[in-house]
């Protein structure tokens, strides 16, 4: 008797432990796909190449088109569910299309960053870097936000969600962006999912460990 309960132990324990790594990304309309078909977002390309490099995760999208920090922050809560392992932050880009004060922006993605570690959560930190338009202490002060948290909180860091579009050829990078020079098209989404990935494959192992 003893011996067939500790079978079924064993055998719910591997099935438990099969269980993929649930993933939420946390962001705006770079995150939520905004512009493209179903299914060639950021959220559903990673999760492909992540199953190519034979990751058993979910990536669940949690973007939403026009957020700020303060709207990530909002609906943190809800967004983060009891099956949560890890989180994705890639917020901060509707912040700096309207200016707003760093501080601000800082503010709210250390308050986001708080609550994920009290959750015990690891972290994947996404920046952006700032605009000149504002001035070069406006683009000192939000381009040191990204990695003084990550340091701060002990995460993950890519400090440039576009920077798998290249910068080398101005030229070349256009031709990965929508009408709007602002959103990547299909085939950019798929060249920052090759940047960001590796970066999401440490992420996984920490939540695994």
């Amino acid at each position: 008797m003893l011996g067939k309960a500790f079978i079924t132990l064993a055998l719910s324990f591997s099935v438990a432990s099969a269980e993929p790594l649930t993933i939420v990304a946390l962001g705006d309309s770079l995150t939520a796909g905004y512009g493209l078909p179903e299914g060639e977002g950021f959220v559903p390309q990673l999760q492909g190449w992540l199953a190519a490099q034979g990751s058993d995760a979910l990536v669940v999208n949690a973007g939403v088109s026009g957020d700020t920090s303060a709207g990530g922050l909002a609906r943190l809560d809800w967004s983060l569910t009891p099956e949560t392992d890890a989180l994705i932050v890639a917020l901060g880009g509707n912040d700096l299309l309207r200016g707003l004060d760093p501080a601000t922006t800082r503010s709210n993605l250390e308050a986001i960053l708080t609550k994920a570690e009290a959750r015990g959560l690891p972290v994947l930190l996404i920046g952006l870097p700032g605009p000149a338009n504002f001035g070069a202490d406006w683009k000192a002060e939000f381009d040191a936000i990204f990695p003084d948290l990550a340091t701060r909180f002990d995460t993950l860091l890519e400090p440039n969600f576009m920077a798998g579009l290249g910068a080398e050829d101005p030229g070349a990078a256009r031709a990965l962006m929508q009408g709007d020079g602002i959103h990547p098209n299909a085939e950019g989404v798929k060249r920052i999912v090759a940047q960001i990935g590796p970066q999401v494959q440490a992420l996984l192992a920490r939540a695994g460990s």
